[in-house]
């Protein structure tokens, strides 16, 4: 399916702030701007640093793309594989966490494929199949895509997830959620865009704590050898800030109904 990007180029723009001395450009997941949590951050970095960051919100898989081709200064996603091959193979410097939060199955309250009771999320995915309860997938190479087809693999027995019960959007974790409202499905999410979702319908959570779903965020300088406009001095004054006690705080403190969204790992 087509893969949709979400037409999202979203600029530091606050009541009354001056202009940043200094512009950089950073591909982030729609996952972490739906959390909500770059509202918070990127007025504190134009305060703290001077420094202006400018989002490209996309996939992971795109984000990786933009970072490819030299159109942006670095890259926040959520895909440890993809982010290993692209610093082996030259497009990033280096890759450095900074904060996690986990995947979550959400579907239905009435729970037709009893997915709340299952005892890992790979039996969740196969109550799901068995039952050919509707699901929604993301369908667009992102992070959270990704993780999905891991867990369909992983899920053994032949589970190959197509057919009129699984229904592919090919956009952005918000789009993802909002059909999966709207048809009353399946769908596996960060639990930060869950929280944060204004959209729940009849939806729940109806899944979560294996160690599996475990979701790391990581941050990818570009490589300037590569592509020598990228602005590495500002990318290094970032990332101290992204891994300094300051951040820390911000990050562990954000919550949404008294929930923590992410928790703060660099080191």
């Amino acid at each position: 399916m087509k893969q949709t990007l979400i037409l999202a180029f979203v600029t530091l723009m606050t009541a009354g702030l001056a202009q940043a001395a200094d512009q950089m450009r950073m591909a982030v997941t729609t996952s972490f701007h739906n959390s909500g949590l770059a509202d918070v951050l990127l007025p504190e970095i134009a305060h703290d640093l001077d420094l202006e960051v400018q989002l490209l919100v996309v996939g992971t898989g795109q984000a990786l793309k933009l970072g490819q081709a030299g159109d942006v200064d670095a890259i926040l996603v959520h895909s440890r594989a993809a982010e290993e091959a692209f610093v082996a193979d030259g497009y990033g410097t280096h890759r450095r966490e900074i904060m996690y939060n986990d995947f979550v199955v959400i579907g239905p309250s009435a729970d037709p494929a009893q997915v709340s009771g299952a005892e890992t999320v790979l039996d969740a995915f196969q109550r799901i199949k068995r039952q050919q309860a509707l699901f929604v997938s993301r369908g667009d190479n992102s992070g959270t895509h990704k993780k999905e087809l891991e867990l369909w693999e992983a899920a053994g027995d032949g589970i190959d997830p197509s057919g009129d019960w699984y229904r592919a959007v090919g956009a952005g974790m918000g789009a993802a959620l909002n059909t999966a409202s709207g048809l009353n499905a399946y769908v596996l999410s960060d639990r930060a865009s869950w929280l944060n979702f204004g959209n729940k319908g009849d939806l729940a959570l109806l899944f979560a704590g294996d160690p599996v779903l475990f979701n790391q965020y990581a941050y990818l300088p570009v490589n300037p050898a590569l592509h020598s406009h990228v602005k590495s001095d500002l990318t290094a004054k970032l990332e101290t800030w992204l891994t300094s006690e300051r951040a820390k705080s911000l990050i562990d403190s954000y919550t949404i109904d008294s929930e923590t969204l992410f928790v703060f790992n660099a080191r």
